[in-house]
């Protein structure tokens, strides 16, 4: 390996994230659709123009380092979906459905939470102020999502699952 710095590391998990972002993007509408909470589905048709907008402010940091946007594949988050999709396969048409697909949500949320907590502190340290100002727009809609969800699933969804 040449001599790899913060920098590279910083723009390989900028093109993990938008990936992400961009197989999210394909996999709301699916969630949106399986659920049977009018609720849920109402949070996931939200959060899916919110992760249009992350899509949105990630290639404009790409456009800020003077890159073209571009993703890496994301196992991470390949691994995450398919188990959102298993779930909406192994419990379709049960009570439970619901309570699976928030449990998926979050796991998904929780996953963007740490990409951009983490992609914040790097772009703060390497003085990369816009970018770190877009980073923290978005990690705080990705907290307030997952806070939603545990609102959601308390309120609701799980005591129809159980």
């Amino acid at each position: 390996m040449a001599d790899k710095q913060l920098d590279d590391l910083f723009l390989d998990t900028i093109k993990d994230i938008y990936y992400a972002e961009r197989q999210i993007l394909k996999t709301l509408p699916k969630m949106a659709k399986a659920a049977s909470s009018p609720e849920l589905r109402a949070g996931f048709e939200q959060h899916h123009a919110e992760t249009e907008t992350h899509v949105e402010r990630l290639e404009r940091v790409f456009e800020l380092l003077g890159k073209a946007p571009r993703g890496k594949t994301c196992d991470a988050i390949l691994g995450i979906i398919e188990e959102g999709k298993e779930i909406m396969e192994d419990f379709k048409g049960t009570q439970a459905l619901d309570a699976g697909l928030v449990s998926a949500a979050q796991a998904v949320e929780h996953y963007e939470i740490a990409r951009y907590g983490t992609l914040a502190t790097w772009a703060k340290q390497l003085g990369h102020k816009e970018a770190l100002d877009l980073f923290l727009q978005t990690l705080a809609e990705e907290e307030a999502t997952d806070k939603k969800l545990t609102d959601l699933a308390k309120s609701s969804v799980n005591r129809m699952a159980a």
